[in-house]
């Protein structure tokens, strides 16, 4: 076989030839079996460059650092290996088949694609392959035709070593996965470790990172009980990934908890958000959507600075949108949000969730919001059964390319003893002097039909008598007082139409009043008060209920 027919295919070698043809050699050299045809004929003799083909193919394969094996035939018999691959894997027996003679080759799956080499007469490529030796090589597989046409073909095997590469992107890739999982286990230890349980709702969430190729992103949730029966719901996505967009995640996630404790209306929350993304990093934005639940209304309020719109699924398996009203995302300033409401009855469920839910590249947002809705229509269950039904026909798995936050509430529909643990009570107060008496009645009555204990009863009857007595002293009508139990505990709440928020202080012991509030305070759980829409104010308390005997 004519080595040097196939020698100019290996890869550099006309650029090493012409470039050795540019400079001489002694000429008493000659003969060593190095390469002295490539650099013979200078000026002395009067001969010109030796061509290519007359190069002695065996010597310069030798002496080639990369490894260099040649197999022929059907069965790929051996018929050469340079020094290099000799010193690499040892000494090889020529003539017998490449699975016996080339088992190292056999190890990387290199043997099929010499059958594909030889089958379609193109050279073939496996890159960076660990082998035996504890390197790294590219192994290039290059068609040879043999010599007189007859058809036995050749295939020269070509392995670079790529160790110093291949180590290095491992080093690189190393380092990338220590900075993801940092990132992640920063993510996951600011995001709420358990949900709070909120009396009227039911409440499940669940948050997938990234694949192992992204970076983590700033994907947030939250559930946050506001006192007097009211739940705030949180889900934000800052933008960006990394340590980074996690560390300003865990920022606007405490400021939020920090602003709900205010009981201030949604947009106003959002308003305050808005401010202080600025300043934590005025190149950051980030999306969110801020709803509160209040079982007395029947709905959800809602404001969204840039965030994809909340759904809610009825009773009956008819889903809603929630569009209206949106605002520029966190961080963007000059906006003034406003809050909108959507109903959530007994028997709705809503759903709060990022965008990696539902975009897909090559495919409209909108049309993965439709397929959201669809799948929300047909999802039944506790809310961590909808929560990762809905994961799964979103078709999120452990290599999604984005984060996915999402969080699923439930207004359930209670019935039987269930309904009985869940009942409220409301008085139309009408000023004067005999408004206080007729509340007191009232809240005995329905405190005694709910059959609280003597205990209970009295200091809720006395709550009652000091809240109502605080509004008709500093408050404007319309007043309304208001009685509700759940299972876990009993309010009692007053609105007016004064927006003067009551405080609690210390009143002097020749003073006639400034006591109620202070009463209140001492005797109840809780209590708190908010401004409610539209002017006026609502004062509450909170009594928890002694836990049923076994």
């Amino acid at each position: 076989m004519n080595f040097t027919r196939w020698s100019a295919r290996l890869p550099g070698t006309q650029r090493r030839a012409a470039a050795r043809t540019e400079t001489a050699v002694p000429t008493d050299r000659r003969g060593e079996g190095s390469v002295p045809a490539a650099r013979a004929g200078g000026p002395a003799d009067g001969t010109g460059p030796v061509p290519v083909d007359e190069l002695p193919a065996r010597a310069v394969l030798d002496r080639v650092p990369a490894l260099v094996a040649l197999v022929h035939g059907p069965e790929h018999r051996l018929a050469y290996v340079n020094e290099a691959y000799t010193t690499a894997f040892g000494p090889r027996p020529t003539g017998a088949p490449a699975h016996e003679a080339l088992p190292e080759l056999a190890g990387l799956g290199l043997l099929p694609l010499l059958d594909q080499v030889l089958r379609s007469g193109r050279p073939r490529t496996l890159k960076s392959r660990r082998a035996v030796d504890g390197r790294s090589y590219t192994f290039t597989c290059t068609p040879v035709a043999a010599d007189g046409g007859d058809g036995d073909g050749a295939v020269l095997v070509f392995a670079t070593d790529v160790t110093d590469h291949a180590e290095a992107a491992e080093r690189l890739r190393a380092s990338e996965r220590r900075q993801r999982e940092t990132a992640v286990t920063l993510q996951r230890s600011l995001l709420p470790q358990d949900l709070e349980e909120p009396d009227d709702l039911r409440v499940a969430a669940t948050y997938q990172p990234g694949g192992t190729e992204a970076a983590v992103g700033g994907d947030w949730y939250d559930v946050i009980t506001l006192g007097g029966g009211r739940t705030a719901l949180v889900i934000g996505d800052v933008m960006g990934r990394g340590v980074r967009a996690a560390a300003v995640m865990g920022q606007l996630r405490t400021a939020v908890r920090a602003y709900a404790r205010l009981d201030l209306p949604p947009h106003e929350v959002l308003q305050l958000l808005d401010g202080l993304a600025t300043e934590i990093d005025p190149n950051q934005i980030a999306t969110c959507a801020y709803a509160v639940h209040d079982p007395n209304e029947g709905r959800l309020v809602y404001a969204s600075a840039g965030h994809l719109p909340i759904l809610v699924r009825d009773e009956h398996g008819t889903v809603s949108r929630a569009d209206e009203p949106t605002g520029p995302p966190l961080g963007t300033g000059g906006w003034l949000h406003s809050s909108g409401s959507i109903a959530l009855l007994p028997g709705s469920t809503a759903v709060l969730y990022t965008d990696g839910l539902v975009e897909r590249r090559n495919e409209d947002l909108d049309e993965g919001i439709a397929a959201l809705e669809r799948a929300l229509a047909g999802a039944t269950g506790s809310p961590q059964v909808v929560c990762d039904r809905l994961v799964r026909s979103a078709g999120v798995t452990a290599d999604h390319d984005d984060d996915v936050a999402v969080l699923v509430l439930q207004h359930p529909a209670r019935t039987g003893p269930d309904g009985e643990l869940f009942r409220g009570a409301a008085l139309e107060l009408l000023g004067g002097v005999e408004a206080a008496p007729r509340a007191r009645a009232f809240a005995s009555g329905v405190l005694t039909s709910w059959r609280f204990p003597t205990e209970l009863h009295d200091l809720g009857v006395l709550a009652t008598s000091e809240l109502v007595a605080n509004s008709l002293q500093h408050g404007t009508p319309p007043m309304r007082l208001r009685l509700r139990r759940t299972d876990r505990r009993l309010i009692v709440e007053v609105t007016d139409g004064d927006d003067h928020l009551p405080r609690r202080r210390r009143a002097e012991p020749a003073d006639e009043s400034g006591r109620g509030i202070a009463i209140v305070a001492t005797i109840a759980s809780t209590w708190g008060c908010r401004r409610t829409p539209g002017g006026g104010k609502a004062v509450w308390c909170e009594f928890l209920l002694p836990k049923p005997r076994p």
